[in-house]
């Protein structure tokens, strides 16, 4: 296999959900008063409930939370590896031999509301991998991984997508 072509394993992944997780608990109202208190988010809709029931049905957790129900705790009982999030990202580090990648790009969307006492789950789609390409940074490839949230009713939340580059300095 040349360097210029994408390995049959890493054309097989474009598409598929990749390690699919669960979170370890449910969203509930300590994390996100915590969270707005820390950044002194004041919006009625997270702290006085009649207002959310006017507004959204009922209460809600902060868009910008989306990921917080998915990360795992440092520790748990039980667990032997510690979990890396965006696992498929260094997969495809390691696979294509690239020392070095970074996040070059990040979007946001978002689709039902996540609601008190819902339980998220989440899966990696490997969107796409680009031809190689030459950068300021190095030789490399561009590759998309869509994070794709989920509640406890299969409904979709958000997604999360990242663009990554890999890449390898060339010698000076």
């Amino acid at each position: 296999m040349s360097q210029a072509e994408l390995p049959e394993d890493i054309r097989d992944a474009i598409g598929r959900v990749h390690y699919r997780q669960q979170s370890d608990f449910s969203v509930e109202s300590g994390y996100v008063q915590t969270l707005c208190a820390a950044v002194q988010n004041g919006n009625p809709l997270y702290w006085d409930g009649a207002t959310a029931d006017a507004v959204t049905g009922g209460p809600t957790a902060p868009l910008s939370m989306l990921s917080v129900w998915l990360r795992p705790h440092f520790w748990a009982p039980g667990r032997s590896a510690s979990v890396k999030p965006l696992q498929l990202h260094f997969d495809l580090k390691e696979r294509l031999g690239y020392p070095t990648a970074i996040v070059t790009g990040n979007e946001l969307v978002f689709h039902e509301p996540v609601r008190l006492g819902d339980r998220l789950s989440a899966g990696q789609v490997l969107k796409s991998v680009s031809g190689l390409k030459q950068t300021k940074l190095g030789v490399g490839r561009f590759w998309v991984i869509e994070m794709q949230y989920r509640n406890q009713r299969e409904e979709l939340v958000g997604t999360d997508t990242y663009t990554c580059l890999g890449y390898r300095r060339e010698p000076a």
